[in-house]
This record gives C-alpha cells, structure tokens and sequence, in this order.
C-alpha cells in the first residue's frame, strides 16, 4: 500500500514538473486580465490613434528647442543633409549644443532641488 501510495505522488510530481505550473498560471491569468478587462472599442476600430499621436506629439514638443525628436525627423534631416557633410556637421553640433543646454537645466534643477531636500533632512 506505501508503496502505490509513493508511486502516485511521484506521478503527481512528474506531471507538475512537465506541465510548469507557472507558466500555465502565467497563461491563465493573462487570459483572465484580458477578458474581464474592458476596452475602448475606439481602440480596435483605430479611431483613437489620432488622438494618441496627438498627444504624443504634444508632449513631445513641450520645449522649444529646434532640434529632431522622432526618428522619422533624424532621419529627415539626415537625407537632407546626405551629400554635404559640412552642413551635417554644422547640425550636429548645433543640435548638440541645444541638447547639452536643455540637459544642464534639468541637471541644475535637479540639483538644486536635491540640496534643498538634503538640508532639509539634516535639520
């Protein structure tokens, strides 16, 4: 009787290690989140695409600086300015120069927000 006793639960481990477990829950909960969750139909149809590009692009120009964003723009530029390497050049740096700037004043907020908050913990 012990004996087909451990011989059944060595089949249940068998099964389990080959099933994974996990994997099969990952699955399962997957699908659920899929199915409960409701979505836009907006979203299937495509007609809120628009929208989110929009919105993207919105937040994507929220400073002023000139120089390329997107991928599609680099890549604008960088046909415009195939065959004149000068003039490649002369952006890069340009742009470059823009970002450099944009990056200091972030840097300096940050960390002039940083010291302050340190000041404050140390009191």
């Amino acid at each position: 009787m012990a004996h087909l006793f451990n011989q059944v639960i060595n089949t249940i481990k068998f099964i389990l290690q080959e099933f994974e477990i996990k994997r099969v829950f990952t699955v399962v909960l997957v699908g659920f989140l899929m199915l409960t969750t409701s979505l836009n139909s907006s979203i299937e149809s495509g007609r809120s695409s628009d929208n989110i590009t929009r919105k993207l692009n919105k937040i994507v120009r929220q400073d002023d600086a000139d120089r390329p964003k997107t991928t599609g723009e680099w890549n604008k530029e960088a046909r415009e300015t195939e065959d004149d390497p000068v003039e490649r050049a002369k952006r890069i740096a340009k742009e470059s120069g823009e970002a450099l700037k944009q990056w200091g004043s972030v840097y300096s907020d940050t960390a002039n927000k940083s010291a302050n908050d340190l000041q404050n913990n140390n009191k």
